[in-house]
């Protein structure tokens, strides 16, 4: 990690969340061997059971953090009942970690249109085969389901399906911490009553 410029310094003199986390970002992306926009996703279904997973991350700004899903998958299904979940970065080249958390929104059409005329094609043809989450009964009937898709949209724009977009996270906490010897570490988060509301900034113990 020596010959890594970091872009931030002292993070704990931040005065907002934003900023700061596209810098950490930024860091990540010439650190980390691959996806380092990875973040684990944790929501809960109806009896208040969490579920978490790994999900990329796909777009963020003052609104919120975005990724993309089937709808009727279960973290899917699970985000449109709670309309809440929480997020955590951990790049590990950088020691350093930021969890999230906050209402969910859905993205507009003309949003998921654009992001899903971005992918590749074949990523394209498996959002429509993959009924995803739900049992599959073996390897051939997923082959089968691309093939018959494939057939179906040889030619021409692969239209979004309709159980197919994006959520918007829109915080009310963001966390940020870094490792330090000894477990000291510094830690650093942001509040607010509303995901539309000021920021107010915490130092909290290791």
């Amino acid at each position: 990690m020596s010959d890594i410029e970091l872009t931030s310094s002292d993070f704990t003199q931040a005065q907002e969340p934003f900023q700061l986390f596209a810098e950490w970002l930024s860091d990540a992306a010439k650190s980390e061997p691959n996806d380092a926009n990875a973040l684990a996703l944790a929501t809960v279904d109806e009896n208040g059971m969490p579920n978490a997973r790994m999900v990329l991350l796909k777009d963020f700004d003052e609104r919120g953090f975005t990724f993309y899903t089937n709808y009727e998958s279960q973290k899917g299904r699970e985000i449109l009942a709670s309309q809440k979940a929480a997020m955590c970065f951990h790049w590990k080249s950088l020691r350093r970690q930021v969890r999230i958390r906050g209402p969910v929104e859905q993205v507009s059409d003309s949003e998921a249109d654009a992001y899903y005329a971005s992918r590749p094609r074949g990523s394209r043809i498996g959002a429509w085969a993959s009924k995803q989450s739900r049992p599959l009964e073996g390897r051939f009937a997923l082959e089968k389901a691309v093939a018959e898709y494939t057939a179906r949209h040889a030619i021409g724009e692969i239209p979004r399906p309709p159980h197919w977009s994006g959520f918007r996270l829109r915080p009310v906490s963001i966390e940020f911490w870094h490792d330090r010897p000894f477990r000291l570490h510094d830690r650093v988060v942001f509040t607010r009553e509303t995901s539309e509301g000021g920021w107010e900034k915490a130092r909290l113990y290791p």
